[in-house]
Parts: C-alpha cells; sequence; structure tokens
C-alpha cells in the first residue's frame, strides 16, 4: 500500500515550468543515488546519524557473531603466550622476587606482593586467557584477565609500551562483547534463537585497531620521523633485503621505513574498512607486521594485529569458509541433509521477506545491507522467521539502557583520541617529547642513546662521596629518561642503601674486620647525571645533576623542574654529525667518534681507558677549558680547534662559552671488533640456520617454568614448603 501511494504521488503533473521539474528530478535522482552508493559503501545510511536514536538502533543491528568469536580465540591464544613471555610468567622470580628490587609505579608508594602472592595473580590471569581462548565462562573469564593485568600493569611503568597498553583495552573491550557465542565452549549451551551479536560489537573493536594505525600514522607525521632520524640504519636488516636490489642503504631507511610507514600507518585503517581495497591492505598489513615480528623484540604485538585483522572482513566469512570446505571436501549430502538444506532455504526466504515488510514500515533499509547479506543468510538458516521479526521489531524500540552503552562507546572513542595528546595536562611525566611510553602510540618515532649514567651518594654527615653502579637494584634501563622514575629510584636507592649498610655492619663477620667505608648515615644526597642522545643529536645532560633527587618537589601536573632543556638549536647539526661519522670511518675499521654539547659553566668528568688510542678532543662550537691529572692549570679549546687526551686518568671538559659548546671525541678502539648489532635489531646474518627451533625451544622451557613457579607457589601457600627462586648476575 505505501509503495502504491508513494507511486501515485510521484506521478502527479508538476506545476512547475518542465525544465525546473526536469533540474529537480535530476537533483532528487543524484541525491538518491549518492545514497545508495554510500550505502553500499559503509553499509549504512546517512539517516541512521541523522539522530541519537537512530544511531544506537544502528549500533544494536543484530549481526553474526563468527568473526568475533574466531578473532576473540585467537586473541586469546594470543593472551595465553604473551602471560607467560611479555608479561613475564616464566620469569617472575627474577621481575618479582627480589624484595629490594627497584619498581616504578604509577602511584607513587605502591608496592607489589610477596612473590607467592605475585605467582598467584599471575596464574589467575593466565586462566583467564585461557577462558578467552576457550570462550568458557566467558565473562568470568574477561574479569580474571583483565583485572590482574592491570593491576600488574600499574604496578611498574617502566615496561609499558603501546602494545602493553594495547592488549589491556582490547580485553576490557570483549569484556563487554558477546564474542562466546561462535567457535566458543559457552555458544554449545546456548539456544540456536540467542546466537546473534549486536552490530556496535564489531564496531567499537574495529574502532581500536584503525585508532592504533591511524593515531601512529599521526606520530609519524613529526619532522624528527619524515625526516628519517627516528630508525637510522635498520635497513641493514635482511627483511630489506628485497629493496635493496633497486636502493641504497640510505635510500631504503628514508622512503620505505620512515616515508612508507607514515603512509601505511596512516591510512592502512581506511583501507581495511572498504570492500574493494581490504584484501591489499591486508596483504600489506601481514607483510608489515612479520617484518616487525623478525625486526624488533615486542613480543605478541604483531601476532595479535594478524589475529584481529578478520575483524574488517564480513561478519559471517567463518561460516562461508565452513561451508565452502564441507561442500568442496567433505563426503557428498545425504538425502536427509539435502532436505534439511531445502528447509533452510525455505525458512531464509522467509526472513528475507519478513525484513523486507520490517523496512518498509520503518522506512529503514539499512537493518540489513548489502555487504551484510549472505552473513545475514548465514544466520538466517539457523533462526525461525518469527524470532528474527521479534529482534528487528524490538531494535527499534531503544532503550535506556542501550542508549547509556553507546554512550559509552563514544566516550571510550574520544578517549583514545584525547589521551595521545593530553600531555598538556601530564606534564609531570613529559621528558624532552611528550608523554609517558605507553598510551601514545609513538612507538619507535623516538629513539634514545645513553652512553653515561653517574649516580653520586652525597653522605652529608661524613661529607664524603660514593658511586654507584646505574644497574643496582633495576633491570630496565627506562628510568634513565623519566623525571618522575628518576626520583623513585633516587628514593628505592636511600632505602636499599640504609638496609644494606645495617645488614653489613651488624653482621658478626663485618664487625671483625675494618670496613673500607666509613657507615653511610641516613643523611644522604643523591645526584644522578645522565648523558644521552635523542634520534641523532649530540650526547647531552638530560637532568640537572646538581639536583638532590631526595629533595626535589615534583607533581604529575606540573613541569619537570630539574629536566636540562633538548639543545633544538643543534639539530640541523644531525646531517653534518653524519658526514663527520661516515669520514672518520674511513680512517681505519677500528675508530670512532663520539659527540657532545654541554650547557655554560657545567663540567664532564671523563675517563677514558688505555685500550683506546689516539684519542682527540675537536671543539664543534663554543669554547672550552681541559684539564687533566697532569695538567697544572687549564687549557683553552676554541671552536675549530683540537687537543691532544691522555687516556688512563680522569680529565675534565668544562664550558666556558655564553652559550652551549659542542665537542667530538675521535678515538682508535683497540678491541673494536666488527661492528655490533643495535639493541632491538639483530641482523640475521649470524642466526642459526633453522632460528624457528630455538623459538620453539625458548617457548617450552618458560611453559616449563611457568608451571614450576605455579607449583612451588602452591606448595608454599599451602604447605609453607620455602619457595626457590633465579637471581640475575649482572654482566
Amino acid at each position: 500500500m505505501w509503495r502504491k501511494s508513494r507511486q501515485l504521488a510521484t506521478s502527479q503533473p508538476c506545476s512547475e515550468t518542465e525544465s525546473e521539474c526536469k533540474k529537480g528530478g535530476k537533483q532528487k535522482l543524484s541525491a538518491r543515488t549518492i545514497e545508495d552508493k554510500f550505502e553500499r559503501l559503509c553499509g549504512f545510511k546517512l539517516d541512521d546519524l541523522s539522530s541519537f536514536e537512530r544511531f544506537t538502533t544502528l549500533l544494536y543491528r543484530p549481526t553474526d557473531p563468527a568473526s568475533l568469536g574466531v578473532v576473540r580465540a585467537l586473541f586469546g591464544l594470543c593472551m595465553v603466550l604473551d602471560v607467560v613471555e611479555e608479561r613475564g610468567l616464566a620469569d617472575i622470580d627474577i621481575k618479582w622476587g627480589d624484595p629490594m628490587e627497584c619498581h616504578f609505579p604509577l602511584i607513587h608508594g605502591m608496592k607489589a606482593p610477596s612473590l607467592p602472592w605475585m605467582i598467584l595473580i599471575y596464574a589467575i590471569m593466565w586462566i583467564g586467557a585461557f577462558g578467552i581462548m576457550l570462550g568458557s565462562r566467558f565473562k568470568v573469564a574477561c574479569a580474571c584477565f583483565v583485572i590482574p593485568y592491570w593491576y600488574i600493569f600499574l604496578l611498574d611503568k617502566s615496561y609499558w609500551n603501546n602494545h602493553t597498553y594495547l592488549y589491556g583495552i582490547v580485553a576490557i573491550l570483549f569484556w563487554g562483547t558477546e564474542a562466546n557465542k561462535y567457535f566458543a565452549l559457552d555458544a554449545t549451551k546456548m539456544k540456536v534463537t540467542e546466537k546473534t551479536a549486536p552490530l556496535w560489537n564489531y564496531f567499537i573493536l574495529k574502532f581500536q585497531f584503525f585508532a592504533l594505525y591511524f593515531l601512529a600514522g599521526l606520530k609519524k607525521s613529526g619532522t624528527e620521523w619524515l625526516s628519517g632520524y627516528a630508525m637510522m640504519n635498520l635497513s641493514q636488516h635482511w627483511v630489506f633485503s628485497p629493496f635493496k636490489l633497486f636502493l641504497t642503504t640510505k635510500q631504503t631507511d628514508f622512503f620505505i621505513v620512515h616515508w612508507f610507514g607514515f603512509i601505511f600507518d596512516l591510512t592502512v585503517g581506511f583501507w581495511m574498512l572498504f570492500d574493494k581495497t581490504r584484501i591489499p591492505a591486508m596483504i600489506f598489513c601481514t607483510a608489515f607486521h612479520l617484518m616487525n615480528s623478525r625486526l624488533f623484540s615486542i613480543g605478541m604485538f604483531p601476532l595479535v594485529c594478524l589475529a584481529t585483522m578478520p575483524l574488517f572482513c564480513n561478519p559471517n566469512w567463518p561460516r562461508r569458509l565452513g561451508s565452502f570446505i564441507k561442500r568442496n571436501y567433505a563426503r557428498p549430502f545425504s538425502k536427509k541433509s539435502q532436505e534439511t538444506r531445502n528447509y533452510k532455504k525455505i525458512v531464509m526466504e522467509r526472513i528475507n521477506e519478513s525484513y523486507d515488510e520490517i523496512n518498509d514500515e520503518t522506512g529503514n533499509r539499512s537493518s540489513i545491507d548489502d555487504g551484510n547479506q549472505e552473513g545475514t543468510n548465514s544466520i538466517s538458516s539457523t533462526i525461525t522467521c518469527k524470532h528474527i521479526k521479534g529482534i528487528s521489531s524490538k531494535s527499534t524500540r531503544v532503550t535506556k539502557k542501550q542508549k547509556f552503552v553507546v554512550s559509552l562507546l563514544l566516550f571510550h572513542v574520544f578517549l583514545q583520541f584525547f589521551l595521545p595528546y593530553s600531555h598538556f595536562i601530564t606534564k609531570g611525566y613529559n621528558n624532552w617529547v611528550p608523554g609517558m611510553y605507553g598510551y601514545s602510540w609513538d612507538m619507535m618515532v623516538h629513539v634514545w642513546d645513553t652512553v653515561l649514567v653517574v649516580i653520586k651518594i652525597h653522605d652529608n654527615v661524613s661529607n664524603e662521596d660514593r658511586y654507584l653502579d646505574p644497574k643496582a637494584w633495576v633491570q630496565t634501563n627506562r628510568w634513565e629518561k623519566h623525571g618522575d622514575m628518576v626520583i623513585q629510584y633516587a628514593s628505592c636507592l636511600r632505602d636499599n642503601l640504609i638496609k644494606q649498610e645495617n645488614q653489613v655492619f651488624e653482621s658478626d663477620f663485618q664487625r671483625d674486620r675494618k670496613p673500607k667505608w666509613s657507615r653511610l648515615s641516613s643523611n644522604l644526597s643523591i645526584y644522578i647525571d645522565v648523558w644521552c642522545s635523542l634520534n641523532g643529536r649530540f650526547q647531552q645532560r638530560m637532568f640537572d645533576p646538581n639536583v638532590d633527587m631526595l629533595t626535589v618537589n615534583w607533581h604529575p601536573f606540573q613541569p619537570i623542574s630539574f629536566l636540562m632543556p633538548l639543545l633544538s638549536q643543534y639539530n640541523s647539526y644531525r646531517y653534518k654529525l653524519e658526514e663527520i661519522q661516515q669520514h672518520v670511518y674511513t680512517w681505519s675499521n677500528d675508530t670512532d667518534v663520539l659527540f657532545v654539547a654541554d650547557f655554560p659553566g657545567m663540567y664532564l668528568d671523563n675517563y677514558i681507558s688505555k685500550n683506546f688510542t689516539n684519542v682527540t678532543l675537536t671543539v664543534l662550537e663554543g669554547e672550552i677549558t681541559y684539564s687533566d691529572e697532569e695538567q697544572r692549570y687549564d687549557i683553552v679549546v676554541s671552536k675549530g680547534s683540537s687537543i691532544q687526551i691522555q687516556t688512563g686518568q680522569f680529565h675534565k671538559v668544562t664550558t666556558t662559552s655564553a652559550y652551549p659548546a659542542c665537542y667530538m671525541y675521535t678515538c682508535t678502539n683497540r678491541n673494536k671488533e666488527e661492528p655490533g648489532t643495535d639493541g632491538i635489531m639483530e641482523l640475521e646474518e649470524s642466526r642459526e640456520a633453522f632460528p624457528i627451533t630455538k623459538e620453539i625451544r625458548y617457548k617450552v622451557d618458560a611453559w616449563i617454568r611457568a608451571l614450576y613457579h605455579i607449583a612451588n607457589s602452591f606448595f608454599h601457600l599451602v604447605y609453607n614448603v620455602p619457595m626457590v627462586r633465579r637471581v640475575q648476575v649482572n654482566e
């Protein structure tokens, strides 16, 4: 009836002139064509975004949960492996076993529980990962995984990575979805009529991985990345061999690593959203992640990205794949099976008719879009017409709960775009670059090269200075670049030094012999001097070495008062530094160079061992004075001048110019072997013939250790059996 009335309305005579009537008809036809193209491209109408209620109706549209279930299982499998490896269950005795180990919690003063309870927390998280993978008691499994995961996440921010944050967010999102309705143990207990999921289950997960790529691309849009200074010399790895057939090493670094990486991250999320570009985008995406898995030690991250790519595909692809396999490789259908297929075909046709009736009544053709037609048919073959019609009717009535859920989803979308750029609020966590290395999606954008860390312990009672190994009571060097972590480390050092001092001097053995040092008092000052380079710049101080880290004020919403500024005025020198470096390397295979910049009035105490010869100090900018143990007076060295350095002793270089001075050391290293490899990259020309066997052995050993730790913790907590743990030895 509605269709007939619409036809009569359009056939009435036009009161306008014929040309105006034709013009208006063309405009309407053009608008309708655009809307149809939009609907075919995106799977929904523009009208679905016209109001919050229509948008909520769209997000609650019944959808096939097949793809969601498969992705859930694959993500759970990755987390099962991740808990053992990157979360550290296999090495938990080393990571969390020493009560004197320094950790860096987000909330200052937050302490980790003892090793047996820590193992129990990891075991619960591991069980939760298994539950997610199997889809067994799904909501409980998600809770068992998410709560311990984020608790451990907050316990030590020195281990944060972009993908560490990603796993926790994705697990929370899965917790809210109905991903256990397919390829899950829970699905076997559900009624056939319950096996649909709202469209927002796909929407929010696809958004999260779209944001992963898109925000990473935005972070790469800065001059540091596009100028090619972030990932220098990465093309030496064997995975770039095909590009070296037509590009030089330098061109590969610049065009493939930096520019292609930028364009890829910025656009690949868009390409995977649309049917026509999805397959090529996924091919590039697969190659990209496989290369990353060989280039960097980033755990399960490439595999998680590969496992979640099917989210962008048609929701019913697992059913279509299963049907294809049965049709081509299974035995011919029996007579009974053929009758069942005929029955399902009739049911499918009736369901399509019921959908047409509902769409005609609501005027909303987006309830089933063309792109999802086959997926709907696959679901509908197992659902009665009456039930589907009931779902569609309900979807037009938006409840308060649905509005609340959609509001939470939109808030999450806003939060994910806001947090990476929220560093103007959390100023206390900024250093030379904004924010912590966690949720900013700036992975590999900033490369740090630290050459020297000096920790001076000053006893204010005896007025003595002592120097401490920067690797003491810590397993990572991430703290060196973050002011909040420097303060936490200084506080931990003070407590450990006093505690260790009391233990040593109260022992009978120590009482019987004269100590080498006088006893430390509890009135200490700790000064930390960090020298590092950011993205190929000069080595320079990061923090003021004259500030006592035990008395300095720090606040999460205020800038770090003891942070030294990055000498960005010498950014243009980076190209020249590279030229000088290449020139020095031509002298011989054993020559090396180090570039240093320092602030006016400050000095560098440096010691060069006798393994180095022909050591020369050359001033590039400013003016310095040089003195050593044999010199009775300071030697002034101006810009462009050089001086020979005596090895085997300390020397002092003081900046006397009114602006920062830049200088370089050139030397010959007697013990220098062939060029080493970068810390995050290993050239695989020297790798084993079958590296996969080594990885398998490592994973098997890790699982054995993980199970041993759990058993060890159980017997300790239940039967009070002493815990056995390994001790890490610093090289």
